[in-house]
């Protein structure tokens, strides 16, 4: 097993951090700005922890940069003495381009750019992953081994990076806002908010495994449960008045463009 260092332990750090661990990977360093912090990690999860990056980065086969994009030229400065191209530095930096670390490292240090979302915690995440000019497919391969203990890899060309963002970086957010909003409509109808909950939550999952584990259309498993004048024409009839496609559309372009602003120092 591969030693892992996990650079910035923040929200999407401590999720990769505890998605590897309950999935059984146990050799990892991780590490924070904050004396307290250290200290809670290694309490909390029972990993080695430090406040020294370039302590961290010594002896690891994979180095994940997990810190804020405002914070990350501070930590590839601490790093850029350690790190070598021998190792892969693997980092989920939101919009960093991977010529921007490289640019901050050694000649050579290969760079694997992902954007994992916020399932990896219940092992149901999906990343999309990109090489950088010094990444071939073994650091892909090693990319793709971390990240699929926490959920589903796809591989993508750089230029498509902005785009995993606004689909399934950003898309939790959106389902979790249709659940909101249907859930909201259960306590209209005179339904406990638990029961309505339940329903609205169980239905999603049941039809997400549906579409991945038996190969379905969307189109397919909506006409299968669309009945000729029956209760859901109805209802979808009332959402594409809405306009809700359009605006899933829309919604989505709007998040590619906010990336790539954010890409480029926006």
């Amino acid at each position: 097993m591969k030693r892992i260092a996990i650079l910035g332990t923040g929200r999407i750090g401590e999720a990769l951090l505890a998605g590897l661990l309950s999935s059984g990977w146990s050799d990892i360093v991780a590490t924070s700005r904050s004396e307290a912090r250290v200290a809670d990690l290694h309490e909390r999860h029972g990993v080695e922890a430090t406040t020294s990056n370039a302590d961290a980065v010594s002896g690891a086969a994979v180095v994940v940069v997990a810190v804020k994009p405002q914070d990350i030229d501070a930590l590839l400065a601490s790093i850029h003495d350690a790190v070598t191209p021998q190792q892969t530095v693997l980092t989920v930096a939101a919009a960093i381009p991977t010529a921007y670390i490289e640019e901050r490292l050694p000649d050579g240090v290969p760079v694997v750019r992902a954007m994992p979302n916020a399932p990896s915690t219940v092992h149901e995440g999906m990343a999309g992953i990109a090489a950088g000019a010094h990444a071939g497919d073994e650091q892909l391969a090693v990319a793709e081994d971390v990240l699929l203990h926490l959920g589903r890899v796809v591989r993508v060309p750089e230029s498509a990076m902005d785009a995993v963002t606004a689909l399934s970086g950003s898309g939790p957010a959106y389902f979790a806002l249709l659940a909101e909003a249907m859930i909201e409509a259960g306590i209209l109808l005179g339904v406990s908010r638990e029961v309505s909950t339940t329903l609205v939550v169980q239905t999603m999952l049941g039809t997400a495994k549906q579409l991945r584990d038996e190969g379905m259309h969307p189109v397919e498993l909506r006409e299968a449960v669309t009945s000729p004048g029956g209760t859901t024409i109805a209802a979808i009839r009332e959402l594409e008045q809405a306009g809700v496609r359009a605006a899933f559309l829309n919604a989505i372009q709007a998040a590619m463009t906010r990336a790539r602003e954010l890409a480029s120092g926006g």
